[in-house]
């Protein structure tokens, strides 16, 4: 499971907050500044006139108002516009930037221009300025970039401004993604010479390195530490973790021990617990535990708004367990409902069809979703194809095959026994020409290299072409495995809980 360096408490550590009374999010309603911000969503699009405009009308603006502006915008990742909020308001309004301002207005160079800039930006900002917060935001740009040598001589000069928890968690990440294990474990030693408290996250990455190394008696000594820490709050995204190690070790028991833990926790909060039931859902398919899948839908069903995510959640988690037929019910469910018509939900169905040469319910599906304004995906087409091809429907395969290849982005790879098929078929059936045309499409779109693309021509016409195919995909890394599936886990491990408290950081005097 990955974690991303950039999210272990990063936003906690940057998040506003002030002294005085709590600010209050930004006006939602009514004429305020993020009312006429908000709809300009294209980064293209400067909001700089919105700003200007605002003042020219003789409006009041605080610098509060504008750090809560710039929260929303970051909370959304419209990081340009919020980088032009942050310069706008010490460029043109002469506000003083607090440690913070800088801080953020650092992390959002780097997220817009990258490293290079930001590290110009920090060079030239007073020396005074120059606090843990602005250094914590140079450690993870590095970090982001996988750079150890720069990060650790960051995280050498902030061992003499004073660390924080979080400093720690970046490095540990890093570590783990830089596979520097023997590092990780002089790191948690001086956490705990110096005293520095493990918080949920440093007990995330310590359970997903020890997962990385199938260590499970190390992982159940994190999981028991983690849950006799009077400091730490638990939630579901710990215990998650440790059950797809424990999975990933074959020890199915455990794993679900921890998925009920994780399921009671889920159960008690009250933030993204949508997402925490559809990555619970893929976990007990994948342990296949079928009744857990059907019962934790239909809770889910009863306590949450349900999305087209949590539809593909279930779906792709019963077509895991092979359940074609319960698969179909929860489509026909989706079906019927008033959510946005996403071909992602009934490709998935197709695929199995396709997987099981069930050609004629996947054609009907297709015209049934075509039919509701659906419009098939690149990889409808290569399921098609790739279906074709088992069913022996070859003329068929290829015509699939050369809509789904045009529709994939430059670079894509078929596999390479599908893409062997249909050539051997074009070349039996004397069709040379044909074939020259398809090879030129794979060339063009990247799928062929020139040198692989002049020597298949050449074999079509005189040499064996099944033999020499294949091993000219392999040269070309073209795939091998004859399937394509979407990543149905979580983008990042990161995603499902760095961002559950965004609260704040303090500001330096």
């Amino acid at each position: 499971m990955k974690l991303s360096s950039s999210r272990f408490g990063f936003r906690k550590y940057l998040h506003y907050s002030t002294t005085a009374a709590t600010v209050s999010a930004p006006a939602k309603s009514g004429d305020s500044l993020y009312r006429r911000i908000s709809p300009l969503g294209a980064p293209t699009v400067s909001i700089v006139p919105v700003l200007d405009q605002w003042v020219e009308e003789g409006r009041g603006l605080k610098k509060e108002q504008l750090q809560n502006i710039i929260k929303e915008l970051r909370r959304y990742s419209r990081f340009k516009h919020a980088l032009e909020v942050s310069q706008w308001m010490s460029d043109k309004k002469k506000f003083q930037l607090s440690f913070s301002d800088i801080a953020v207005q650092l992390d959002l160079i780097s997220k817009v221009h990258g490293t290079k800039l930001a590290e110009n930006y920090f060079n030239n900002i007073p020396e005074k300025s120059k606090v843990v917060e602005a250094y914590g935001v140079l450690l993870n740009c590095y970090a982001r970039e996988k750079s150890v040598e720069k990060a650790e001589a960051i995280m050498q000069k902030m061992r003499e401004l004073g660390q924080t928890t979080f400093t720690f968690n970046v490095m540990l990440n890093l570590y783990r993604q830089t596979e520097k294990h023997d590092k990780i474990d002089l790191l948690v030693q001086e956490m705990e010479e110096k005293g520095i408290k493990f918080d949920k996250f440093t007990f995330s990455i310590l359970l997903n390195i020890y997962a990385d190394l199938s260590q499970t008696t190390e992982m159940d000594r994190i999981v028991q530490r983690m849950e006799s820490d009077p400091n730490v709050v638990l939630d579901w995204n710990a215990y998650s973790i440790a059950a797809m190690g424990f999975i990933n070790a074959g020890l199915t028991e455990k794993a679900l021990e921890m998925l009920k833990k994780s399921e009671c926790l889920m159960l008690t909060s009250k933030r993204r617990r949508s997402r925490a039931f559809d990555f619970l859902l893929t976990q007990y398919a994948t342990i296949g535990k079928k009744d857990e899948v059907l019962r934790l839908w239909e809770l889910h069903k009863k306590t949450e708004k349900i999305y087209n995510k949590s539809y593909i959640s279930v779906i792709t988690s019963l077509l895991k367990l092979d359940d074609i037929e319960e698969a179909e019910k929860i489509f026909e469910e989706w079906d019927s409902s008033e959510l946005f018509y996403d071909f992602r939900v009934p490709n998935f169905l197709i695929g199995a069809y396709c997987r099981k040469g069930l050609m004629e319910k996947a054609e009907t599906l297709i015209y049934r979703a075509r039919m509701k304004g659906g419009k098939p995906l690149a990889h409808t087409w290569y399921y098609l194809a790739a279906g074709y091809v088992d069913v022996n429907e070859m003329p068929k395969a290829i015509e699939a095959l050369k809509v789904a290849v045009s529709a994939f982005k430059p670079g894509w790879k078929p596999s390479g026994p599908i893409l062997v098929a249909c050539l051997e078929y074009l070349k039996e059936k004397g069709d040379v020409e044909e074939a020259k045309e398809f090879l030129r499409l794979l060339l063009g779109k990247g799928v062929l290299s020139i040198g692989i693309h002049d020597k298949l021509s050449s074999y079509m016409e005189n040499a064996d072409l099944i033999a020499q195919a294949s091993r000219l995909m392999e040269e070309d890394a073209v795939g091998m495995d004859g399937e394509v599936t979407e990543n149905l886990e979580p983008k990042q491990m990161g995603d499902l809980f760095m961002d559950e408290e965004i609260k704040g950081m303090s500001e330096l005097k």
